[in-house]
């Protein structure tokens, strides 16, 4: 029970009221219970959280007294900030370039994280040193020149409520409060530095880690709030989505203990329920212990949690109730918070030693401090404690102390309280030495102290100097400390100790190489990642060669992994959008990058090109042997018959028409492919010709024998001629009409075929094309028409039946020539018309003269006039 009750009351980091209206009645307020006075003839103040107090609910019936409080929570980390100002107090009174002959004191009071007794000291420092008499101060010494405030941005708002009102400069080194008077923020100088730099900052490291899915964690407080409304929007302007925001549980009084463990609880539910590996918290500095503290309770509650990556922002830093002490700091293990630079400084640790409760009697800090830290009872008050405990000697070290307990290197904000300290003392060493006139004597003069604070206001916006580390101090025009932010990670050990790696910087906008530096290899993960990179995204990357498509209802970090389309690749991974390839390039299998294409054509290298060539000499050289035959025998009957003239024409366009194949294969350039289609034309309209000539003489012939005949007039050579010559002139007319208005040429196809870029002679006007074949097939179609009529006609040297089936071929092969030419792309393309012209040729050449050259050559005895006039003779029989 003991230890649920101390793990309750962890989780109290503020008091707030209740009001009840009741009559009170005036009386000596209640002491301040820590501050720290050192007199001087100019007095610097702080207002500092350094002890927490656990309130009851207040109701106003009766004075305050001491029995309100319940208890007191020594935060011990935090007590370097008191002995960070009194160092640098120290070391400008021994200082003789900075206020000669003028002594610094200091005020240091303990807000106690608590609105009223930040009240409280705020009045106090306008009263005479020892009476609480607000607004009365009749002394030339203790003269209050500035108050620094801080670590929590409430005690910065709170003290402005009254000292502005005075215009009293106000040095803080939280962040920049939310003000609830605008007008109060002429009187703030701040130590902290861009509060935006730093958001920006962990935008970059998320981005860096590629970290794009997070939870975020904040406090209660307006701080936050400005946190969750106005910054948040760098993250998601960055591509970062949140898993969830949630809020830390308010603290309020001891006596709300079961509110607040069920919504630590809640929190805890929401921090092991969710995806992400990486939480950003953004609090105040006593945010740590309340985290350690949730952590703890699911450790209470047998609640096993996940481990995450914790980032911190530079409001935070390590701190730790008493209860606390033993407890495993295995959370904080692999964390990464921001930090404002600091260096260490020269002195600062031997301070830090000298330090003891005998020597210190105006420490009100310390015998408190001392008897937490070292957990043990000081001689003088060892009579009242009702527990034993051990003794403190007094010689005890701070340095002996783990960390957990007490850090002896300075932190960011002892840091930032150091240089406000100094910025301060410039300030009126600066109003100090334009008041005094130089004089001609050995004396030194001792300037007039009566010093209106408000007269530092200006100074303090200009200040700029050089601290004992070298480093340069100076604001900005928002009154902001011109800095940047270290990034730290932390890293544990067993003995409840741990060591602040810089493993990082953000520097600030002004800067020369402004941007995030970080050094990955110096980083210490949580352990459970086997110190490999955490991953923290709403799904899985999606690898190069697919794109991403928004979940619905989803964060727009939630994403579905799309294959690129057909064409399209994406090189990296987690693209949006799939992109093109260039022209002459065409996506890998995998689609995740381009390739060259191949320049492809139908070369005499390929194995389709080889066997066509060879098929159109084999059929030449047949088609030569044949016109060689027929010119050896022209006077032979067979030969004579049905126009000799013509059956040499017809076999020379042959011989050209397979020729005119090697005009389809090799590399297309620009004289091939204007002869190619008009050469292929006009010698297929000329063989055409030739034969449908011959099937109109086999007509004429045979109607010529009837008796009175008129017939017998049109027989010769003049008709023949005449078709011949009419038909091969139109051919001729289309492919000069072609030519001379839409010549092919040369042409790259690059999107027909995937991976080769296509080289082929584009035709210029497909219409003059398809009239091209037109007109042959039109010759064709009369040709087959005529010769299929008459192909029974009773003549011995009748040729209308071997041209009928000729014929047949011929319009076979291009009638399936069209749709195939039309179905298929690149160099098949071709090859189907190389095809077709030899299919159709070698069908003329076969079925026309493979008959009659049996005859010339094996059966020599039918080519005899007297045996094809007895044949004729019984065929009329």
């Amino acid at each position: 029970m003991v230890v649920l009750v101390a793990l309750v009351l962890a989780l109290l980091s503020q008091a707030g009221c209740k009001v009840s209206l009741s009559k009170c009645t005036l009386s000596k307020p209640v002491p301040i219970l820590h501050k720290y006075d050192q007199s001087g003839d100019l007095i610097i103040a702080g207002i500092i959280s350094q002890v927490y107090i656990f309130s009851k609910n207040i109701t106003f019936e009766k004075p305050p007294t001491s029995e309100f409080f319940d208890d007191q929570m020594f935060l011990t980390h935090t007590y370097q900030h008191v002995l960070a100002l009194a160092f640098a107090a120290k070391e400008v009174n021994e200082n003789p370039q900075i206020l000669p002959n003028i002594s610094l004191g200091f005020r240091i009071y303990n807000s106690h994280y608590s609105a009223s007794w930040t009240y409280r000291a705020s009045l106090e420092l306008l009263s005479r040193q020892g009476k609480y008499v607000p607004n009365y101060k009749c002394e030339r010494q203790n003269n209050l020149v500035a108050v620094i405030g801080g670590p929590s941005s409430n005690v910065c708002v709170h003290m402005a409520t009254i000292l502005c009102n005075y215009k009293v400069p106000q040095v803080i080194y939280a962040s920049a409060p939310v003000l609830d008077h605008k007008t109060h923020a002429v009187f703030f100088h701040s130590m902290f530095p861009n509060g935006v730099l730093q958001y920006m900052g962990i935008a970059r490291l998320l981005l860096h880690f590629s970290w794009t899915w997070i939870g975020v964690l904040s406090d209660d407080n307006d701080n936050a709030e400005k946190f969750v409304e106005n910054e948040l929007s760098v993250f998601t302007q960055s591509g970062i989505c949140f898993d969830f925001v949630h809020v830390f549980p308010k603290m309020t009084f001891s006596s709300n203990i079961v509110q607040m463990v069920k919504k630590g609880g809640d929190t805890l539910q929401i921090i092991n329920g969710s995806t992400a590996n990486v939480m950003v918290m953004h609090g105040e500095i006593h945010t740590v212990a309340l985290l350690r503290t949730l952590l703890y309770q699911a450790e209470f509650e047998d609640r096993p949690m996940q481990a995450k990556v914790w980032i911190m922002t530079a409001q935070m830093d390590f701190t730790s109730y008493p209860f606390q002490r033993e407890w495993d700091l295995e959370f904080i293990h692999g964390a990464l918070s921001f930090s404002v630079h600091s260096k260490e400084l020269l002195g600062f640790r031997k301070f830090l030693q000298m330090r003891s409760p005998a020597s210190e009697t105006k420490d009100g800090f310390i015998k408190d401090f001392w008897k937490v830290a070292f957990e043990c009872t000081l001689p003088l008050t060892a009579a009242d404690e009702e527990e034993e405990e051990e003794i403190c000697t007094g010689e005890e070290k701070l340095e002996s102390l783990p960390g957990s307990v007490f850090e002896t290197s300075m932190t960011g904000h002892s840091y930032s309280i150091y240089n406000a300290v100094y910025a301060v003392a410039h300030a009126v060493h600066a109003m100090y030495s334009s008041q005094l006139q130089p004089r001609r004597t050995a004396d030194r003069v001792r300037p007039n102290l009566i010093l209106q604070p408000w007269q530092l206001h200006h100074i303090l916006r200009s200040v700029s100097f050089n601290n004992s580390a070298g480093e340069s101090v100076s604001l900005n025009q928002n009154e902001e400390f011109k800095a940047g932010f270290d990034i730290i990670n932390w890293v544990t050990f067993p003995n409840k100790s741990f060591h602040r790696v810089k493993v990082g910087q953000v520097k600030p906008k002004n800067s020369m190489d402004n941007g995030l530096a970080i050094h990955e290899g110096a980083i210490v993960w949580p352990a459970s990642f086997d110190q490999s990179q955490p991953l923290s995204a709403c799904n899985d990357n999606c690898p190069s060669g697919y794109s991403r498509t928004k979940k619905e209802g989803k964060p727009f970090c939630c994403y579905n992994c799309t294959r690129c389309p057909e064409g399209k690749i994406s090189e990296h991974k987690d693209m949006d959008y799939c992109s093109q390839c260039p022209e002459d390039q065409y996506p890998n299998n995998n689609q995740d990058s381009c390739i060259p294409k191949i320049i492809n054509f139908l070369s005499y290298g390929d194995t389709l090109g080889i066997i066509l060539s060879t098929f159109a000499l084999l059929f030449y050289f047949i088609t030569a042997l044949v016109l060689g035959i027929f010119i050896k025998h022209q006077d032979t009957p067979i030969v004579k018959a049905n126009n000799r003239e013509l059956t040499y024409i017809l076999l020379t366009s042959l011989l050209l028409s397979f020729l005119c194949i090697f005009l389809f294969i090799g590399r297309p350039e620009k004289l091939m492919c204007l002869l190619r289609q008009s050469a292929f034309g006009t010698i297929f309209s000329l063989a055409i010709s030739c034969i449908f000539a011959k099937t109109i003489m086999v007509v004429l012939a045979f109607m010529a024998t009837k008796p009175g005949s008129k017939t017998r007039k049109w027989m010769g050579k003049r008709l023949t001629n005449s078709i011949v010559l009419s038909c091969f002139f139109i051919q001729t007319t289309i492919c000069t009409v072609w030519l001379s208005t839409t010549p092919p040429f040369p042409d790259f196809d690059m999107y027909s075929t995937p991976g080769e870029i296509i080289l082929q002679c584009n035709e210029g006007s497909v219409t003059m094309f398809y009239c091209l074949l037109s007109f042959m097939g039109f010759l064709a179609i009369i040709s087959f028409t005529a010769a299929f009529l008459a192909r029974k006609l009773p003549d011995s040297f009748n040729e209308a039946k071997f041209i009928t089936f000729s014929m047949l071929v011929f319009c076979s092969v291009w009638l399936s020539f069209v749709p195939s030419y039309m179905s298929t792309k690149g160099k098949y393309m071709v090859a189907v018309e190389i095809f077709s012209i030899l299919a159709s040729s070698a069908g003329l050449l076969i079925f026309i003269f493979s008959p009659k050259c049996y005859i010339i050559l094996l059966r020599p005895e039918l080519n005899k006039r007297r045996q094809m006039i007895s044949q004729q003779h019984f065929l009329k029989n």
